[in-house]
């Protein structure tokens, strides 16, 4: 164990020296967001930093999102979108499709694979002609993670 010691059920403490301001802030923010105690938001921001190194290593098994705001009546991009999608159906786990409005629709895909791929095929999505606007969401299969 480093600069720490065991306390109940696995659990270690450890101290953690911050500058006042940014420790109200922090307090003040884990509030808003309903946190009991530093604790459980400090679990999770280290949680989180582990999710990233996940998708840094590119091997790692992964899921996300990949989520699509286009016009449909942009020539094609529908079909287009769909067919880079069957090109990386192993990737592609589930899509949800929503019309936003008479020109606008929402497209959220499920994936799962290697980080490397799951990027590539959510930087060739994002950057169709016609997108408006696209985004990759990164999270864990949880399968590492306590």
């Amino acid at each position: 164990m480093r600069d720490g010691q065991e306390c109940c059920g696995g659990l270690v403490r450890f101290g953690v020296a911050v500058n006042e301001k940014i420790l109200a802030d922090f307090d003040r923010a884990i509030a808003e967001q309903g946190y009991e105690n530093r604790s459980e938001a400090i679990r999770d921001l280290i949680r989180a930093h582990l999710v990233e190194r996940e998708w840094d290593k590119g091997d790692e098994e992964v899921v996300g999102t990949v989520t699509l705001v286009y016009d449909h009546h942009g020539r094609g991009l529908g079909e287009y979108l769909t067919d880079i999608q069957h090109d990386h159906q192993p990737l592609v786990v589930s899509t949800v499709h929503v019309h936003l409005d008479h020109d606008n629709c929402l497209e959220v895909l499920v994936v799962r694979g290697k980080s490397r791929d799951v990027r590539m095929l959510a930087d060739r999505l994002t950057s169709v002609k016609g997108v408006k606007h696209g985004k990759l969401t990164t999270t864990s299969t949880g399968k590492d993670l306590v």
